[in-house]
């Protein structure tokens, strides 16, 4: 769930300081939930990414002083850098708000994206979300079994975790979904966090999938997220096929992430674990994808324009810092 108060700074626990690392010739950047260390010296920021306080002294006992200089730095590279309301990979969840009411099987009627996906030469702007961890593009789907997308059955279908998910469970949060901006790019994405599992019980998964407008390129392109923070089932009660992760655009443009379809492979358990591993990402959990002129490549790296942002922010961070030091 999100994490909208700020950490209790008195004894912060030096764990938090281990899960996001990027790595420049000169400098270490070190992104956590609300709390980001930058080469010795911490800062905590809140839900919204705004710099609050700078915390100079060890992760176990922190004396907060007030941060003011160094706040459009930091802030502009801790939202490039890495997720913000999520300990993992998960980010921004709370853009996608419209829910799908408590189901097994069920599905949305068509959503505007908010933007025109290139799809293989066919133009969209409005998607099905399907309960069972994915969306498609020409038909609702309700399959809740898994199967191999390589033959395109589901036409295009992009697919975070396709498995049989069960929001009626007690404890179970719905699935959420909806268009906003995100870096001044439109973006539509769907939360599945805190699912259940057929027949309505536990234990609970967390993933996400976000789609971001690359119109800036070219029209119709767009970029894929998937983002893992905790997968603990891949099959439902009546299904004895494990889950799948992947996409399929064309005969010629489509892939599924390593261990799909293989039993307990994909949980936080196992040898593929979602959790554990990342595709063009700095993140553990965190899968890119780069969709141009209706396919995805497969030499996907980040965009000049994304490394030019993030550099700025990075640079911004060392030269507000040496003139608060000078």
């Amino acid at each position: 769930m999100q994490n909208s108060k700020p950490p209790n700074h008195s004894k912060i626990p030096s764990e938090l300081f281990t899960l996001r690392k990027i790595e420049t010739n000169k400098t270490t950047f070190y992104h956590t939930n609300q709390l980001i260390k930058y080469n010795g010296t911490q800062f905590a920021y809140n839900a919204n990414n705004a710099i609050q306080h700078c915390i100079q002294s060890t992760p176990e006992r922190s004396t907060m002083n007030v941060f003011k200089s160094t706040y459009a730095a930091i802030a502009l590279a801790a939202t490039l850098a890495a997720p913000t309301a999520f300990a993992s990979a998960i980010h921004d969840a709370n853009l996608f708000t419209t829910v799908l009411p408590a189901n097994d099987d069920g599905s949305t009627g068509q959503v505007n994206l908010g933007f025109t996906a290139n799809i293989n030469g066919t133009n969209y702007t409005q998607t099905y979300v399907n309960n069972n961890g994915n969306i498609t593009f020409n038909n609702l789907l309700s399959t809740y079994t898994p199967s191999a997308i390589a033959n395109g059955a589901f036409g295009p279908i992009i697919a975070p975790f396709f498995a049989d998910v069960d929001t009626r469970a007690v404890g179970s949060s719905p699935v959420t979904y909806g268009s906003a901006t995100l870096g001044g790019f439109n973006v539509f994405g769907v939360n599945y966090i805190n699912v259940g599992v057929y027949d309505a019980h536990g234990p609970f998964n967390s993933f996400q999938m976000i789609l971001t407008s690359r119109s800036d390129i070219a029209a119709g392109d767009f970029d894929i997220q998937f983002n893992y923070d905790q997968i603990l089932w891949d099959t439902g009660d009546v299904s004895s096929t494990s889950a799948l992760a992947g996409y399929w655009t064309s005969a010629s443009s489509n892939s599924t992430l390593a261990g799909s379809l293989v039993t307990g492979a994909l949980l936080d358990s196992g040898p593929d674990a979602l959790v554990n591993h990342s595709l063009n990402s700095n993140v553990l959990g965190q899968y890119n994808f780069q969709v141009r002129n209706g396919q995805v490549i497969s030499n996907n790296v980040p965009e000049p324009a994304s490394l030019a942002l993030l550099s700025l922010g990075l640079l911004g961070l060392v030269a507000s810092r040496r003139r608060n030091t000078a």
